[in-house]
């Protein structure tokens, strides 16, 4: 049986490196920083259920997730490979920075002089730098989409569940998908995206719509226009439909919100966008 094991926040191309030919993925629910260091705990690239399901797509046909507590924290590495079913017969696929036990004791040497087979996926990278988490949430969080994506090996993505909105895209002659994004955790700058939504391409407002004034939203929100029809299911007079999540693929950047001056010149602006994102 091999094992992978890692956090795989993203699943980005380094991890997929350490899930190749893997059987079982070892994973936690939580990120362990969120208890160790919960100053230094970072904002997920994906909620749980998303990254299990892209773990599976890499090939793996189980994982098993714990929840890091401070109880697991404590346990001494022999310990904790033993409740991870670690054993020799064993193959241990994993990155060359992984530690696990108290303090971090344990690593691929631990392993190796206790039998078990261990194989240190090389890094892989990007620009001339290794592909991490860390650099992808920082790309992402600069509106570099397409460096994060390229480190991704796929689009960023975020999923929300629709609602009705307040009828401003219709007046306008733009109408929308309005989606509330609540388990993004990156900082995405607020502004205008090309967008893949269930295969049809958009330009997406992230953000308030500050043009609106007092009608502007309290929290942000992704409104998607589409470029050509809508996928089966999105009934933009509605909104959407209320009983499934949408995943939004973003693909570029366009530019930052902005507060317009007139209807007329957003209206303008939407048609720039338009013809960016069609590109």
């Amino acid at each position: 049986m091999t094992v992978a094991v890692g956090f795989f926040d993203g699943v980005h191309l380094g991890h997929r490196a350490i899930l190749s030919g893997a059987d079982v993925a070892l994973t936690f629910r939580n990120h362990p920083l969120s208890v160790v260091a919960p100053e230094r705990a970072p904002r997920l690239l994906m909620d749980f259920d998303a990254r299990v399901a892209a773990i599976r797509a890499c090939g793996a046909d189980e994982v098993r997730a714990f929840d890091f507590t401070p109880e697991f924290a404590r346990l001494e590495p022999d310990e904790f490979l033993r409740i991870a079913g670690i054993s020799p017969g064993t193959t241990v696929r994993c990155g060359a920075n992984w530690r696990f036990g108290r303090g971090g004791a344990g690593d691929a040497e631990y392993l190796r002089a206790r039998g078990i087979d261990v194989v240190v996926a090389p890094y892989v990278f990007h620009g001339g730098e290794r592909v991490s988490s860390t650099r992808i949430r920082a790309a992402l969080e600069r509106g570099e989409i397409e460096d994060a994506n390229a480190m991704l090996g796929r689009p960023f993505s975020a999923s929300g569940v629709p609602f009705s909105g307040k009828g401003e895209g219709t007046r306008l002659g733009c109408p929308t998908l309005n989606l509330r994004l609540d388990s993004l955790q990156i900082r995405l700058p607020h502004g205008a995206y090309a967008a893949e939504i269930c295969g049809s391409r958009a330009v997406v407002n992230w953000g308030v719509a500050p043009t609106f004034g007092e009608r502007a939203w309290e929290k942000p929100v992704l409104e998607a226009h589409f470029l050509g029809l809508p996928p089966a299911g999105a009934d933009k007079s509605r909104g959407g439909s209320a009983d499934s999540g949408i995943t939004v693929e973003f693909l570029r950047f366009l530019r930052p919100e902005m507060k317009f001056d007139s209807f007329e010149a957003l209206k303008a602006q939407i048609a720039r966008d338009c013809e960016e994102a069609r590109k």
